[in-house]
């Protein structure tokens, strides 16, 4: 199963992404992290929700072999629609979501984490938006809430990465720990917030998004419109065929003739 969630007795709901090889979500995984996410804003005994995953690494973004595999723009559409219903869900829980991040954590990952309201991480994680490598843009709304403007300029437009331990300077990562006890990390810092009542942190999730100076649902939306342009032309095929070493642009040219 890609994606499961588990509500412990001590009122923390467990999250787990759990698609090898890395974590390339595919359509139905984003909206499975949507409905994960919605399911613990309508659950009462939710007190906080820890968002982790197995394997290699927290997060590789959309995948994109299954975008290249399939024909016309479905999965391209659906893959869109389903990353923004899974930062919208994180963002919009209803209560505290704390990441905790292994490894890599690009593209989608960043959306996720960005939109998270702590993040820890382990000593090999490091974050980045390679989107421009792929002909897409997204997720700069994201990253800008873990870095400085600038940086994320040059992250964006590089597709640099950068490590975890970087990110403590900032205050986007609250801190980081050797992998073997990033969970024990993510459960102590949840445990404090489901130690609290639970009404007034709820309360307190409203109001904190209420007063965030970017709305990230319609900033991300922007950020995707630009993706349709670059596809509608024709980039973006030919630059994820180069990655998923797949010929769809081609395909597709001489389907037109």
């Amino acid at each position: 199963m890609t994606v499961t969630s588990e509500l412990r007795p001590d009122g923390i709901r467990v999250v787990t992404m759990n698609a090898p090889p890395v974590n390339a979500l595919t359509v139905q995984g984003w909206f499975d992290v949507a409905a994960a996410l919605d399911e613990a804003s309508a659950d009462l005994a939710t007190k906080v929700v820890v968002l982790r995953a197995e394997g290699k690494g927290f997060n590789a973004g959309v995948d994109i072999k299954e975008m290249q595999n399939t024909t016309g723009f479905d999965a391209l559409l659906g893959a869109n629609k389903g990353c923004f219903a899974a930062f919208k869900a994180v963002y919009e829980c209803a209560v505290p979501v704390v990441a905790a991040v292994n490894g890599f954590c690009v593209g989608g990952g960043v959306g996720l984490v960005g939109n998270a309201d702590i993040v820890v991480a382990s000593e090999d994680a490091y974050f980045g938006v390679p989107e421009v490598n792929q002909g897409a843009l997204g997720a700069a709304t994201h990253m800008a809430r873990l870095v400085p403007q600038h940086l994320m300029r040059t992250l964006y437009f590089t597709a640099r990465t950068i490590p975890a331990t970087d990110l403590v300077a900032f205050g986007s990562v609250l801190e980081v720990v050797p992998r073997e006890r990033l969970d024990e990390a993510a459960y102590a810092v949840a445990g404090e917030i489901a130690a609290k009542n639970t009404k007034v942190i709820r309360a307190a999730k409203e109001a904190l998004n209420g007063i965030d100076p970017v709305d990230v649902n319609k900033s991300y939306r922007w950020e995707q419109g630009f993706t349709f342009e670059l596809n509608l032309m024709g980039v973006s095929d030919e630059l994820r065929d180069d990655f998923a070493g797949t010929s769809k642009a081609a395909n597709s040219a001489e389907g037109a003739r």
